[in-house]
């Protein structure tokens, strides 16, 4: 009975995927709906682990245990320590050597064993951090332990399943599959922050550990499923796999010599500082400075989830077409910077809707940019370096995605501190001086990096033609 359910699902989808869900006709011949919507399970667990790091641990620690917050914002950082080696893990999984011809599925799989661990012991770790027991260093290693392993195994599982669905995809069927897989982890991330709430409202140490190792077991469960029979057994690989690899420095240089990829990092680097610093930012803002309440805030959220996945659509609509990755960034980091100046003028007309419309926005043009950047960086990969431009894209907006949030908070702190103060003058003396001082920064940011662009644009970058579907049936033009 079970397999014939599960075979009577997926006779649905395989039927009515292409009209309902976005994005479903990135599938090919040779890349089914099927086996694409299982390898983007892998997304699932990586937005899973986001939202407890960044979320539903970051409040538990704080209020329900009374760690101090300072501690907890350094444990909540520590996993974007790894952000850096993603192009070396990238590189690795490029010339990773086995007696079966893989490349991607080895490093899946171990960085399923990474969030499997961290995850496992992470509820003794917070309990024995929050209660002080034994020695003073004990708590604060066994949770940075735990947190170091979250995120290792993070970065890990996403750059090698990026690579893995670029190495399985056409080259004119990319953006598809990568707005598909971005929608996923969007996906993941709403319905795990659901789920958690649900299953913490009533709060107890025993419901943590049943929760966090939960979480263990599903993460095991989705990336199993994910990587089953994605990538062949490759025969010519795995006679070569006694062959030198190339080293990692070398490689890079190799990569790196594009005129454009270097220019594109850096780009990458100031848009992404510039569409993140408020992350942490918006719901407090929205709460001390125009007074809404916390069931107003929380819909923040979902504004700016609903303005990603309108970017997704309108990105992979425009790229698949033939469009210019770098014109489509260009437009999301403009779309940034109004929506930044719409954010600002919510204070002066006290009005929560151009606030609410900002927000959407900010999502919109941080959708543009991330798709339409990570497309054009990997489209310079030649032969097998998918994993090393993946690794280099995820690298650089990963690690500028985390010290946004870090360099938000303490902005505002500091400007709002400065303020207070009257440093600024009488009128610069309330508290919306430390929001509005990130906000600006941000802006000077988003310039910046258009800026930084323009040799890109006169350049032109990549194309990626294809079919003239999209996988919105009822979107316009598709």
């Amino acid at each position: 009975m079970g397999k014939k359910g599960a075979g009577a699902f997926m006779g649905l989808i395989n039927r009515f995927g292409p009209s309902i869900l976005p994005f479903a006709d990135a599938a090919t011949e040779e890349l089914p709906l099927q086996r694409l919507l299982r390898l983007a399970l892998f997304q699932v667990s990586v937005g899973m682990s986001m939202v407890l790091l960044t979320g539903t641990l970051n409040r538990v620690m704080v209020v329900e245990l009374g760690v101090s917050a300072w501690l907890v914002a350094v444990m909540v950082a520590l996993p974007i320590t790894f952000a850096p080696l993603r192009a070396l893990l990238g590189h690795r999984s490029d010339n990773h050597k086995s007696a079966f011809g893989w490349r991607r599925v080895p490093y899946l799989w171990m960085g399923t064993l990474l969030q499997f661990a961290g995850l496992a012991i992470m509820p003794f770790a917070l309990l024995v951090l929050s209660e002080g027991s034994g020695p003073f260093f004990l708590g604060p290693l066994a949770a940075a332990l735990a947190f170091l392993l979250v995120g290792a195994g993070m970065h890990t599982t996403q750059t090698a399943g990026l690579a893995l669905a670029t190495d399985l995809a056409a080259p004119e069927q990319r953006p598809r599959v990568v707005a598909l897989l971005y929608v996923i982890l969007l996906v993941g991330m709403l319905l795990a922050s659901a789920v958690f709430g649900l299953l913490l409202r009533d709060y107890t140490p025993g419901r943590l550990i049943e929760v966090l190792q939960g979480a263990a077991v599903v993460t095991i469960g989705l990336n199993l499923l994910a990587l089953w029979k994605q990538e062949a057994v490759n025969h010519e690989r795995a006679k070569a796999r006694h062959e030198p690899a190339v080293p990692f420095l070398e490689a890079w240089r190799s990569f790196s010599s594009h005129g454009q990829i270097r220019r594109l990092l850096v780009v990458i680097g100031l848009g992404t500082l510039g569409l993140n610093m408020q992350d942490i930012l918006l719901e407090p803002y929205g709460g001390e400075i125009l007074g809404m309440s916390v069931s107003a805030t929380t819909t923040l959220t979902a504004l700016w989830a609903a303005g990603m996945l309108a970017a997704f659509s309108l990105a992979a609509y425009q790229l698949t077409r033939g469009a210019d990755p770098y014109r489509v960034a260009a437009l999301g980091a403009l779309i940034g910077v109004g929506a930044f100046f719409i954010v600002v003028a919510a204070v002066p007309l006290e009005s929560t809707l151009i606030f609410r419309l900002g927000t959407g926005l900010i999502g919109f043009g941080g959708g543009l940019f991330a798709v339409a950047t990570l497309l054009a960086m990997m489209a310079f990969a030649q032969g097998d370096q998918s994993g090393m431009a993946v690794g280099a894209w995820g690298a650089v907006q990963a690690t500028a995605a985390g010290a946004a949030m870090a360099l938000g908070g303490i902005l505002r702190d500091l400007v709002g501190l400065f303020a207070g103060w009257g440093l600024f003058g009488e009128g610069l003396s309330g508290a919306a001086t430390g929001y509005l001082a990130v906000y600006y920064l941000e802006i000077g940011l988003l310039v910046a990096a258009l800026v930084m662009m323009v040799p890109l644009l006169r350049e032109g970058g990549p194309r990626h033609g294809g079919s003239s579907r999209f996988g919105i049936s009822d979107f316009p033009g598709a």
